[in-house]
């Protein structure tokens, strides 16, 4: 730690910004010049078996090196596919007298009522890992059975018998007062020197102890995995050359330190995804966009998050491995929807007959049947390329070459066979039912939200997100689909547009009516000033510091609490009145009713501490006629649109102008993705009807849109 803070102070040659994004597929690099303002990409396999090996490779492909790099960025789904594939460490959970099964009784939430086989949630801690201490905080923080301190120490000394890894440690009430968890973590800590110990309240400081205990039980379960996986990440760039600060991406889109990654992990959960939302928003901004999805489809999944007002929607609260079998996780995160739907994703038909696509994925090993590592399970990219939306010799600008064949050969005998289908047909059925996947992401993010789907521009990346974003803008009647530069490589360029930040939040039950602004101001005090500490100590200096507030409020009588940002006037000018509009505006969009005569009341007060970091500049395009420069134009292949197969133009985006206008059907091409533009025939409408009776100029204004739009998201 030392040693690796005062290499960073004493170096000052290095001037990129190293930007590192690893996916189940393909690993992703970005890498910005802080001195030229000059940006390269990288793209390589992720390697399962020694991520940062990925890493280097991309770093490597990208012209640059780590010892090119003052600032190393880092996301990463180490964390959630932990929690996911159940291969995290042996845990225990340290608990009050009395609570040891709250972990598993849950909130009894029962999300389909007549589901015959419905399982409730499997905690990651067994019940006979999960022990009582005698103890007891109450809820204004008094103690009412002290701490017995003889038995912290005898129940740390059974632990480490038990060849525990991590435990975790919750009491009830702690978040008003941390005292008894801190003191056991220290006990714990001191008689198990090479255990993970992570006590809520460092997590958490709201209410309801089935979230928290939720909550610090995948922190510590996780916690050794992503320890070592930071350690080595370390490590590795060092031994490379690099002496710079690593910083890793939260699920808030912020950045924070890797010695605080290395034992708060569980804010780290979405931090890829997390990315490449804040890169929309960060476009947003240069078009002067209020409200756009982000819709990002790698190679196992499909994620969407959304822009309103210009500011990415973040949530207080997760549900992790989906509704019905979630574990909640109680922490600041980007408000993402995902599905397993991703250019990996396998397609397989059920018993019954029925097609499916996801969410297995083969992932970069052995990946899709095309690339030509031992894959023979058919994927969505086999059925791109099999229909001739990829073209075969040009998938990563040239570098991998895809084998036609074996993607035929895998969707005819695991898919066109038991349906009685032919190879073609069953490469349409699985781009179809892959759409509609897809469109239940940006659904759940807007219609779900109490927002209208149509009134967002869609802004689509991930390597086969362009691939099918004007489709699932047609599946769900958007009208505009943004395809930003890059879009291949678009979470990990996010990264460069990411600032240091802080989220902190304090239960603090009031009536609105009843509040104290003073009582408000000594809270915000504390957590901001922590905020302002925590930015002050980073390696990482920035330009300014920012605060934003919120409070979680309902109405007197609800049980669950909507989070509304406030401005920072409302509080300095004291106005109650204010607080109650935006709160009943609030309930008003996410619920489609208010309640402006019903009182309301606050229940926990949310502030955000942002160091905000330089960011990089939109690249400019040439502008150009309506018409496509001879270079852009790059051939005609095969491509399959509704049931035939048609001579479809190809263009290299790179030598496209602003202002060309493209009517589908068509394939723009870059390095590592390609833009489908569906063919001018058909129109959907904003409720979702396709109707025949549309004119096929309109539908071309559509196609056209979509390009124009995608070529201006630098002017």
């Amino acid at each position: 730690m030392a040693v690796r803070a005062a290499k960073r102070a004493n170096h000052n040659s290095a001037n990129a910004r190293l930007a590192a994004d690893i996916g189940g597929t393909f690993t992703d690099i970005a890498v910005f010049d802080d001195k030229n303002g000059k940006i390269s990409f990288g793209k390589a396999l992720s390697t399962p078996g020694r991520l940062v090996d990925g890493i280097s490779n991309g770093v490597g492909k990208a012209g640059s090196s780590y010892a090119d790099a003052r600032l190393f960025l880092h996301g990463s789904t180490v964390a959630i596919n932990t929690i996911l594939e159940r291969k995290g460490a042996r845990t225990a959970l340290v608990i009050t007298e009395g609570f040891r099964d709250i972990y598993e009784i849950g909130r009894i939430n029962r999300p389909d009522a007549y589901n015959l086989y419905f399982k409730k949630h499997v905690p990651l801690i067994e019940r006979a890992l999960r022990f009582e201490v005698n103890e007891r905080i109450l809820s204004d923080g008094e103690v009412d059975k002290p701490l017995n301190e003889a038995e912290v120490e005898a129940l740390a000394k059974r632990l480490g018998e038990l060849d525990i890894d991590a435990t975790a440690v919750l009491f009830l009430n702690c978040y008003r007062n941390a005292d008894h968890e801190a003191r056991a973590k220290k006990i714990i800590e001191r008689i198990n020197p090479n255990m993970f110990v992570s006590a809520s309240h460092e997590l958490s400081q709201e209410y309801r102890e089935f979230e928290r205990s939720s909550t610090v039980a995948a922190n510590a379960y996780i916690g050794p995995i992503v320890r070592r996986y930071i350690g080595e990440i370390e490590d590795h760039a060092e031994a490379a050359g690099f002496n710079g600060a690593l910083l890793i991406v939260q699920s808030t889109g912020g950045l924070y330190e890797a010695e605080q990654a290395k034992s708060q992990c569980v804010r780290m959960l979405e931090s890829g995804p997390a990315a490449g939302v804040i890169g929309t928003q960060a476009l947003c901004h240069t078009l002067g966009l209020d409200r756009a999805i982000a819709f990002d489809m790698g190679g196992t999944t499909a994620k969407a998050g959304v822009i309103v007002d210009g500011e990415a929607m973040t949530t207080g609260s997760a549900l992790i491995g989906g509704y019905n079998q979630a574990l909640p996780v109680q922490i600041a995160m980007m408000d993402i929807f995902e599905v397993g739907t991703g250019g990996g994703s396998i397609a397989y038909v059920a018993e019954g007959g029925a097609l499916h696509v996801g969410p297995r994925s083969a992932g970069a090993a052995p990946g899709p049947a095309c690339y030509g590592l031992d894959g023979t399970e058919p994927t969505v990219t086999d059925a791109n390329l099999v229909l001739g939306r990829l073209g075969a010799d040009r998938f990563l600008g040239g570098e991998m070459t895809l084998d036609v064949a074996a993607a035929e050969t895998a969707l005819r005998d695991k898919v066109g066979k038991p349906l009685g289908m032919t190879a073609i047909e069953a490469a349409d059925g699985v781009l179809r039912i892959a759409a509609t996947a897809m469109s239940y992401a940006v659904k759940g993010v807007t219609t779900e939200r109490g927002l209208d789907a149509g009134d967002f521009a869609l802004v689509a990346y991930g390597g086969a997100g362009p691939l099918h974003a004007v489709q699932v803008a047609r599946e769900i009647g958007i009208r505009t689909v943004i395809i930003p530069s890059a879009p291949g490589v678009f979470s990990a360029y996010g990264m460069l547009f990411a600032d240091l930040r802080y989220d902190y939040v304090r239960t603090a039950p009031c009536r609105l009516e009843d509040a104290s602004f003073d009582d408000f101001e000594k809270i915000f005090d504390e957590l901001e000033g922590n905020g302002r500490r925590a930015i002050e100590a980073s390696a990482v200096k920035p330009r300014a510091v920012t605060v934003k507030r919120a409070a979680d409020m309902r109405y007197v009588g609800q049980e669950h609490p909507v989070t509304v940002d406030l401005p920072l006037k409302v509080f300095t000018k004291r106005d109650r009145a204010a607080i109650k509009q935006h709160f009943d505006d609030m309930h008003l969009q996410r619920y489609g009713t208010s309640a402006p005569a019903e009182p309301a009341e606050i229940v926990s007060l949310r502030t955000t501490v942002t160091g905000e970091m330089r960011k990089p500049t939109h690249e400019k395009v040439r502008k150009g006629t309506a018409t496509p420069p001879k270079a852009a134009f790059t051939g005609k292949r095969k491509a399959y649109f509704g049931k035939r197969f048609v001579m479809t133009p190809t263009y290299s985006r790179g030598a496209l102008l602003a202002g060309n206008k493209i009517t589908g059907p068509a394939l723009v091409e870059e390095h590592a993705s390609t833009t489908v533009l569906m063919p001018a025939t058909g129109w959907s409408s904003m409720r979702g009807e396709i109707s025949s009776s549309r004119s096929a100029g309109r539908d071309r204004r559509f196609a056209q849109r979509c390009l124009l739009q995608a070529r201006c998201a630098h002017n």
